[in-house]
């Protein structure tokens, strides 16, 4: 635990939910380490797994649904004073469908409302998405948190989230005394979690939009679960882009991993993606075409200034350690891709 986490005020009662999801069970994990914090209320659905609920140690697992009345029961009857709201599906393996659109809109509304009838509750963190940002081809250089979307999603995940904030913003309004904070993480990448967007970049042959060269940015899933517990253990309001240093075009990203991009027209992404994947792997929707087409860059100014948080890795290192550590194996390998480099040069030289 950061030393500046350490020096502030914790919560004394935490509930986190998505409890079963790699960032809410890893969240709760670590805040179970906390000797300062009395009571870790863990809440999901789904029952986690053996080895997560191994991690969670001291941590009460509660299997609720949110979008019943049952989530108000349980942060009046723990007294809880911060909740952590991680279950908006925002980048797991499961395609969008209405049954995902209700957990993240209705149950969110439940979970804001049992907040607000709430008198012990003073903090609630919502881990949003940069996708309310969209993508298009006339976006900024760099999304800041108060830069309104050129073209507001209407379907997907981004939507879900739009309608999310909405609901936490309005808490805010209402209970004046409760601290909201909204994290709006970049891209998630890394070694052990699987989205769609590890997917996609695991596929040997890569179907790209043809004339375009999407400009990306990752956050590493170790940073995104120290935003998190920084979050829950510093007071902070306000909404904070998160991402990694630096900014990698699709292209570079594909050529990292020493795999072979296929240009086709947007049309053909989805369906060529869906064809060519491994079939254990998730594959990606029409809601991904526009951002794999434009690319999205957040500017991260106030996540440094007024959040305090630091990511430990750039966009290229949280890109090199999912190569290195993750599930893709390249096509061509670096030997080759430094042989064939050379010889470029050398023949280069041979000409001038």
């Amino acid at each position: 635990m950061s030393e500046e986490i350490s020096a502030a005020t914790p919560p004394r009662s935490v509930l986190v939910t998505g409890a079963a999801t790699f960032l809410g069970g890893y969240l709760v994990s670590r805040l179970v380490d906390n000797p300062a914090i009395e009571r870790v209320v863990a809440v999901d659905s789904r029952v986690p797994s053996k080895a997560m609920m191994r991690r969670m140690g001291r941590a009460e697992f509660l299997r609720l649904d949110i979008r019943r009345p049952a989530i108000a029961k349980a942060i009046a009857g723990y007294e809880v004073d911060t909740v952590v709201h991680a279950a908006p599906s925002i980048m797991d393996s499961a395609a969008h469908s209405a049954a995902i659109k209700e957990l993240n809109v209705v149950g969110s509304m439940q979970v804001c409302a049992a907040c607000q009838r709430s008198p012990s509750v003073k903090r609630l963190v919502l881990r949003s998405s940069a996708m309310i940002y969209g993508a298009t081809a006339k976006d900024p250089v760099a999304f800041a948190e108060g830069t309104r979307a050129r073209r507001e999603p209407r379907r997907g995940y981004g939507r879900d989230m739009l309608d999310v904030e909405g609901y936490a913003r309005g808490l805010a309004r209402r209970r004046q005394d409760i601290e909201v904070t909204i994290l709006r993480p970049q891209g998630i990448l890394g070694p052990q979690l699987v989205t769609r967007m590890s997917s996609y970049l695991s596929m040997p042959l890569v179907p790209v939009v043809f004339g375009h060269q999407a400009r990306l940015q990752f956050l590493h899933e170790e940073d995104a679960l120290r935003a998190l517990e920084h979050a829950t253990c510093r007071p902070q309001g306000g909404t904070f882009n998160l991402s990694g240093d630096g900014v990698v075009t699709l292209g570079q990203a594909i050529h990292r991993a020493g795999h072979v991009q296929l240009p086709v027209p947007s049309g053909l992404l989805v369906p060529l993606v869906g064809v060519l994947r491994d079939a254990r792997l998730p594959t990606i929707r029409s809601d991904m075409e526009d951002y794999l087409a434009f690319g999205r860059v957040l500017d991260t100014t106030r996540m440094r200034t007024e959040f305090g948080f630091e990511p430990r890795y750039t966009t290229m290192e949280t890109l090199d350690d999912f190569i290195d550590r993750g599930r893709t194996q390249p096509v061509i390998s670096p030997q080759t891709w430094r042989s064939l480099q050379d010889r470029v040069v050398a023949t280069a030289t041979a000409l001038q």
